[in-house]
């Protein structure tokens, strides 16, 4: 029989809010593959657990190369788990090869639920928690990083992030920049820790803050955009409305209805948007976008 691969949440803070379950899968585990041995270490004599398994690095440099290594023993029957310095392997930590590498040889993958700095941030920013996305680091570069803002400039759901200390007034900058000054957001700084601090404002007051210097694990929750009102519709906008309605299902007359209701419009203004784009689409094959 193969073996298990269990992902253990560990504390991104408080060593406390470890789950009673590490403790006993830690002492269990044949093979423990950590992202820092020295943490590893330092967690176990927290936790007062005598660990028997062997004990082998996993992280960013190494992962590659040390996963077929794992997966060689975890084919073997052995139960092998996971943990990175804080939170959930594989949620911007080293783990997602090795997890994909041991459900390509049909192997147990399961999970020891813990802390997460992503829920957390989340939790406390005093942002909208129904629909969220999370981003993870966004690029070093400043134009990769930009181009990155952009492609959520319009995200509805919040956002979340993670930074570095040293990089996060330039973020703040440049989410202000391209997501707009007054675009509310928190800070989530030192979570679960002595110093823990949560700064919430407009992003141009936050970036404005930063610039003066600021220490920790950082995790940034941003308001998704705004529902555009009807004078951010435009034509085209208004017809991809009532096609994407008309591709689910719904006849034209409802689906224009439904826009128009959206949108806060007279029926005939969308009416006659959805006309426009279906004549200029008779006119010729390359402005066919519109309704046909």
């Amino acid at each position: 029989m193969t073996g298990t691969l269990v992902l253990a949440g560990t504390p991104i803070g408080d060593v406390a809010d470890a789950p009673p379950r590490l403790a006993t899968e830690l002492a269990a585990a044949e093979v423990i593959a950590a992202e820092d041995t020295r943490r590893l270490r330092r967690l176990t004599q927290a936790l007062g657990v005598h660990t028997t398994g062997r004990v082998v690095s996993y992280f960013e440099g190494n992962e590659s190369a040390r996963t077929p290594e794992l997966v060689e023993a975890l084919v073997g029957g052995a139960r092998v788990l996971l943990v990175t310095d804080a939170g959930m392997p594989s949620v911007s930590d080293p783990g997602y090869r090795l997890v994909a590498a041991a459900v390509e040889k049909d192997i147990k993958v399961t999970a020891v639920p813990g802390p997460s700095a992503v829920l957390t941030a989340l939790a406390v920013s005093g942002l909208p928690v129904d629909r969220f996305c999370f981003e993870g680091f966004l690029p070093r570069k400043a134009g990769e990083r930009l181009g990155r803002l952009r492609e959520v400039a319009d995200e509805r759901r919040t956002l979340v992030y993670f930074e570095a200390p040293h990089r996060l007034d330039d973020t703040l900058a440049a989410m202000a920049e391209v997501l707009g000054a007054d675009r509310r957001a928190a800070v989530c700084r030192e979570l679960t820790k002595t110093y823990e601090e949560v700064k919430r404002g407009p992003l141009k007051e936050l970036a404005a803050w930063a610039a003066e210097g600021v220490r920790g694990e950082i995790t940034i929750v941003v308001e998704g955009a705004a529902e555009p009102g009807p004078q951010d519709l435009d034509a085209s906008e208004l017809v991809r409305r009532v096609r994407v309605r008309e591709e689910a299902g719904e006849r034209r007359k409802e689906a224009i209805a439904a826009v128009a209701a959206e949108a806060g419009l007279p029926k005939r203004d969308v009416f006659d948007a959805v006309v426009a784009a279906k004549n200029a689409a008779q006119q010729g094959p390359s402005e066919g976008k519109g309704l046909s």
